[in-house]
């Protein structure tokens, strides 16, 4: 995906040069730990060179294929033992895997188009929750979440109407703890999400940066594929597509703007890992990374934008509840979450806290600053929290909150091509006014 963007909207090749010297102390600093920092980041949900799977069929043979269509689904059952029948125009093939904390059933696809209703697959019965969508090129999953042991007892694929579609039957039925962590040791797998681990391979060495001095700025659209995000109150519709469509534009703004590089993290419905955001950033050679958000809220009267920087405290509990929410993003998607170990985690802590900390606070400063007057603020616009996707040891973050889904009024700004258009050009303003204060002050 990256590659095939070096003749579109970002390349992501770049190498040292005067770029790289406008923050030449901490920096260095930076890359002294970048090694111990991807290693921690992989270790927390990105692809692992070979993983080990349980086969029930391989999905291999149709990666190449069209895609799958899904077009009907019922559930039914209760808290002893439930069934789930979703029907296909052609036969799928399926791999299950098990993963702990919180109890989860995986159920990976070859690349699968869902034309479900959500009531189709509402969870009940065993499960509370369950979520199908895209992982990567080629690659679909169902995720069943449950608050107890639960195991496929039956997983059929019958044919029917003569091979003009075929019907998934899977029964799930409760089991003992014993017996869930037997399935989860035998599988002898190393959960990676199918998250397309060659792209990351591909990328180039953090650091580098563009030969012309260009202004690198990575555009995170929030959530993708399974991880589909808030909803919108009256819509329905999905967060994952909202941040896309407003990126796709941020990037085409920035891009228009002289000595800026826009380049985007994903370009399509496809979930990426945290730790895969934070390093497609890194491997572009990112000088700025916006990660672009539209949540929701119980109390649906609260609107606005706001701006966010990481912090190993949050500021108030409205920031340390969406965090909390962000940070889970990886594990509704199957990935199982896990810490850097302390030593790591206190090194880049220490480094955001006295390096690329007080570039995130100055980007979102700017953006604050450029907003006001001009689009709905929340109350303390700038705010703080632990978002694991702000992590990059080296490159100034923001998570940008364009409004709530959960508002009527945000929600409508959200979905409006012409409001998506004037706050790029808000955003392209802040930007650029920081990119020319680091270039004359030399940082």
């Amino acid at each position: 995906m990256w590659r095939k963007r070096d003749d579109e909207a970002g390349t992501c090749r770049t190498a040292e040069t005067e770029t790289s010297r406008r923050f030449p102390a901490w920096r260095a600093r930076a890359v002294a730990v970048a090694a111990a920092f991807l290693a921690a980041m992989f270790a927390a949900g990105a692809p692992a060179a070979r993983a080990a799977q349980p086969q029930v069929e391989s999905p291999a043979s149709q990666s190449a294929a069209e895609p799958l269509l899904a077009y009907s689904a019922r559930i039914a059952g209760d808290d002893a033992r439930t069934r789930i029948v979703i029907e296909f125009d052609r036969k799928p093939d399926i791999v299950v895997h098990y993963v702990a904390n919180p109890f989860r059933i995986l159920i990976d696809l070859p690349e699968t188009a869902f034309a479900l209703k959500p009531a189709d697959l509402e969870a009940r019965g065993l499960f509370t929750d369950i979520r199908f969508g895209a992982m990567a090129a080629g690659r679909s999953r169902i995720v069943l979440t449950a608050t107890r042991p639960v195991a496929i007892v039956v997983a059929d694929v019958q044919e029917e109407q003569g091979a003009e579609s075929f019907r998934l039957v899977l029964d799930a039925a409760i089991v003992t703890e014993q017996d869930f962590a037997a399935r989860v040791e035998a599988q002898k797998w190393q959960q990676t999400a199918a998250t397309g681990g060659t792209a990351v391979a591909m990328l180039p060495a953090a650091g580098e940066r563009a030969e012309d001095g260009t202004f690198v700025v990575a555009v995170d659209a929030g959530h993708g594929g399974i991880d589909n995000g808030a909803r919108g109150v009256e819509t329905k519709t999905e967060e994952k597509h909202v941040t896309l469509a407003f990126a796709r534009v941020l990037v085409g703004k920035l891009n228009a703007l002289p000595g800026i590089k826009a380049v985007l993290t994903r370009d399509k419905d496809e979930f990426l890992s945290l730790p895969q955001r934070v390093q497609l950033a890194r491997g572009a050679g990112a000088d700025l990374f916006i990660s672009i958000h539209a949540d929701t809220l119980r109390q649906k009267d609260i609107r606005g934008a706001t701006v966010y920087t990481i912090s190993d405290r949050a500021s108030d509990s409205l920031a340390a509840g969406l965090a909390e929410r962000e940070n889970l993003s990886d594990e509704i998607a199957g990935i199982p979450l896990q810490n850097e170990p302390a030593e790591v985690a206190d090194i880049l802590i220490d480094l955001t806290r006295r390096e690329t900390q007080t570039f995130s606070i100055n980007l979102a400063r700017s953006v604050v600053a450029t907003f006001e007057g001009q689009v709905k603020l929340i109350n303390n616009p700038h705010r703080h929290a632990g978002f694991r996707v702000l992590q990059a040891p080296d490159v100034p973050s923001i998570l940008l909150e364009l409004g709530f889904l959960s508002n009527a009024e945000d929600e409508k700004l959200l979905l409006d091509p012409t409001w998506h258009e004037r706050v790029s050009d808000l955003i392209g303003k802040a930007v650029d006014r920081y990119r020319q204060t680091v270039v004359a002050t030399g940082q």
